[in-house]
């Protein structure tokens, strides 16, 4: 009988899951899962169970709750045989529109059976890790206007939430009419490239603005390599020209825009800047590393989103 933990951020999203979440634990168990729920007190004790339940041999650890959560409970199965799989219930839940899962709320809670149904059939696939400056990420990695709106908006109260996308919007503009960009000097694969950027981003995964935009319509989870995106400019108008080339789709053939993919960048600037991982504020930095940890983390990913890995999944997760 395979054992799963399952996490829950008991704030996490619009809707508190708590009332919701024996609906999962009681799918699980019908699929032939021994399961232990545990209510998450902060990220660090989400990092902590997980990675306990590494150590006691557990097959998954199921995480439910936004796109920090997964990315605290995924921290601490890096590296482990233990796969994680996603049952999200948060604000933007990012990571869940890459693979194509829907997401919990009061008026649709019975996709939390419906993503347990399909997760206790997929495979478990070793994706990329990225690190900035040691601390994991699995989607993104953000340097410059993006990290500012983060650090001005985070934490949010629930109120809040209902609010993400006006809330998000308000911040970027009222930051970028503020600054003026950063002049950085970096170095991808030992590359040197010299620039005055608005927003630099390191990425693993496809989706990117709260899920809105696809920042890199080919890039794969499991590959070994990291997109770095280097945006360039020094005004709002700048700012707005990139928000609606990313919408469009156009941003890929902008002369403003560099795509290049890395194992390892390095940035240097003359000046602070803020930094973000995975949608969580960092700090203000002038020097940040970036690199990879290729396939070092197992997650169930569902058959509809096998295109976003480069190695076929070998074997189909099906409990006994």
């Amino acid at each position: 009988m395979p054992k799963a933990l399952l996490l829950y951020n008991p704030v996490a999203g619009r809707f508190p899951i708590q009332p919701f979440i024996h609906t999962a634990d009681r799918a699980l168990v019908e699929y032939g899962w021994q399961v232990e729920v545990v209510e998450t007190r902060s990220g660090k004790h989400a990092t902590e169970m997980s990675r306990r339940a590494a150590e006691s041999g557990l097959d998954v650890v199921f995480a439910s709750g936004g796109d920090g959560t997964i990315s605290q409970v995924a921290s601490g199965l890096i590296g482990t045989d233990t796969a994680l799989g996603v049952l999200p219930s948060g604000t933007a839940n990012v990571w869940a529109r890459e693979l194509g899962l829907s997401v919990f709320n009061w008026a649709r809670w019975w996709v939390l059976r419906d993503n347990v149904r399909l997760l206790a059939e997929s495979p478990a696939c070793p994706i990329d890790v990225g690190l900035c400056n040691g601390l994991p990420f699995i989607m993104w990695a953000g340097m410059g206007l993006d990290a500012m709106t983060i650090h001005r908006i985070e934490p949010r109260v629930r109120l809040e939430k209902f609010f993400t996308v006006p809330e998000y919007a308000a911040a970027t503009l009222l930051n970028a009419a503020q600054w003026r960009g950063v002049t950085m000097r970096l170095w991808a694969d030992g590359h040197e490239v010299r620039g005055h950027y608005m927003l630099a981003v390191v990425n693993n995964i496809r989706h990117y603005m709260g899920g809105l935009a696809n920042l890199s319509p080919d890039a794969c989870l499991d590959d070994g390599l990291l997109d770095l995106w280097l945006f360039a400019g020094d005004s709002l108008a700048d700012v707005l020209r990139h928000a609606f080339d990313l919408w469009a789709g156009r941003h890929v053939d902008s002369r403003a825009v560099q795509r290049i993919p890395v194992r390892e960048v390095r940035f240097d600037a003359i000046q602070p800047f803020a930094v973000q991982a995975d949608g969580e504020p960092i700090a203000m930095l002038e020097q940040a590393t970036v690199t990879v940890q290729p396939r070092a983390l197992k997650v169930l990913i569902p058959p509809k989103a096998h295109d976003l890995l480069s190695h076929p999944p070998q074997k189909i997760h099906v409990p006994n």
